[in-house]
């Protein structure tokens, strides 16, 4: 039996991602991190951790953002999903999620806090669906999501891949 991006996205409830794609939240901790035992970055308690299912279909992206905390990515099902990885010494690095060990592809992959990101299906005729683990745990007081005037400025090597994967 084939799964498809629809019955994924009914099952679990999943709502549109600011950034792209749709996404649900699976998990998240009971217990705090006070403000005080948080780098500087934090404003404000945050969760342990947070754990969300996220489906990108062929045609879409997660437009270049970051966030506060690392960000462990799981593949799942579907395409193989490239994550584009802007560093903030200017170094890039792409990863690819997805099931073909010999092509060089993981099952899991970290992005670093404060690194700028993005992410589409390798597949544009089907549709990736990851898990995203993060800790501390998500807030959306810790998400930038990319001006891509201002990062490419910043990336001029990268102006290209910053516009094609960018909200405007």
């Amino acid at each position: 039996m084939t799964i498809t991006a629809e019955q994924l996205v009914e099952n679990y409830h999943m709502s549109e991602h600011p950034e792209g794609g749709f996404f649900v939240e699976t998990y998240r901790a009971s217990e705090f991190l006070q403000e005080e035992c948080l780098p500087l970055r934090f404003r404000g308690e945050r969760v342990f951790s947070t754990a969300i299912y996220y489906l990108l279909r062929g045609n879409e992206y997660s437009a270049f953002h970051r966030i506060h905390s690392d960000e462990l990515w799981h593949f799942y099902y579907g395409s193989s999903l490239n994550i584009y990885i802007l560093d903030p010494w200017g170094n890039f690095e792409l990863i690819t999620l997805g099931a073909n060990l010999s092509n060089g592809e993981v099952f899991q992959a970290v992005v670093k806090a404060g690194h700028w990101f993005a992410a589409h299906p390798v597949n544009t005729d089907h549709f990736s669906f990851v898990g995203c683990t993060v800790a501390p745990g998500f807030s959306f007081e810790d998400f930038e999501i990319a001006d891509p005037a201002n990062l490419s400025e910043q990336f001029p090597k990268y102006t290209d891949m910053i516009w094609k994967f960018s909200k405007r």
